[in-house]
């Protein structure tokens, strides 16, 4: 297989999450470029985009909505073209968190409890406890959350959230914090996330020395043998796939998924960079793997049909 490619690196796109996105698809072109690959960036908006001549693959580097949901995934099926990340319909699921905890629970994968409102007005879940978590339904990027303890002002809080359309409701549930990455077959070391302020909103995610981040994460054997199965288990519940990240609460030693994320970010702060490093794979590394395992889907998805 030829070791150098044509790659076309799309990031940017129409999200919330376009700064992220941009940020992403910087660092990723850089590291493809210092690996000999010739690298075209492309910022793509629903409708008014083209690929370049002689692109050979797509290193997904977007965020949020036309990125994550499946919606470019099924673009770039059409054209025949492989791309990094999963494919659309394991994107899709992972993106609406709704639809991910459903096929969760119809896997026996512990998740929050949760409710569904579509508008702040709705009220309260019932039977939910406090303290809460208010998040969209299909953000990326802790866009939009929001945390809600006793007694707070409902409306406002939720007003907020819902401002990105259907909303969910999660009870908080207080634990250790853990990041799981999974390239190709292998499960990458665990990174733990202690957010300064306790909680890890955006601002936490993207702000420098705002988050502490320890990889690998100080877990007991028998936990962490549990995090890595549940994380695989969840992975394959929405689809799987070459590459995710797995978000996952430890309390004690019980686990509960939060979300898949199947475009992981790959700024600074990023979580699967993170893992890659302490698993002995540079950023530089990373990406071409990505690229590697792009390409081994499509073989795959040519030679099944």
């Amino acid at each position: 297989m030829n070791e150098r490619w044509n790659i076309a690196v799309m990031s940017g796109g129409p999200s919330t999450e376009r700064a992220v996105s941009l940020a992403s698809g910087r660092a990723a072109a850089a590291a493809l470029v210092s690996k000999g690959h010739r690298v075209t960036m492309l910022d793509p908006q629903p409708g008014a985009w083209r690929l370049p001549e002689r692109v050979e693959v797509v290193f997904l580097a977007l965020h949020g909505t036309y990125g994550e949901d499946g919606t470019i995934q099924q673009e770039l099926d059409a054209f025949g073209v492989p791309y990094t990340g999963c494919g659309a319909e394991a994107s899709a699921c992972a993106f609406d968190k709704v639809r991910s905890k459903r096929a969760f629970q119809s896997c026996g994968i512990p998740t929050p409890r949760f409710g569904v409102c579509n508008g702040a007005r709705r009220g309260l879940p019932a039977a939910l406890n406090f303290p809460l978590v208010l998040k969209p339904a299909c953000q990326g990027s802790s866009v939009g959350v929001e945390f809600l303890q006793a007694g707070e002002r409902w409306e406002e809080a939720a007003a907020r959230t819902a401002a990105f359309g259907t909303m969910l409701a999660e009870e908080f549930i207080e634990g250790r914090e853990v990041a799981v990455s999974i390239l190709g077959r292998r499960v990458l070391p665990i990174v733990e996330i202690r957010p300064k302020s306790g909680r890890y909103d955006y601002r936490s995610k993207y702000t420098k020395g705002a988050t502490e981040y320890f990889c690998p994460a100080s877990l007991d054997a028998g936990l962490e043998r549990a995090i890595r199965a549940t994380a695989k288990r969840a992975f394959a519940a929405i689809g799987g796939g070459p590459c995710a990240r797995v978000d996952m609460i430890a309390r004690g030693r019980e686990l509960f998924v939060l979300e898949v994320n199947t475009i992981p970010g790959m700024t600074a702060t990023s979580l699967l960079p993170k893992s890659a490093r302490a698993g002995g794979v540079s950023f530089e590394e990373l990406c071409h793997r990505l690229v590697v395992l792009a390409l081994e889907k499509q073989g795959t998805a040519l030679a099944e049909r």
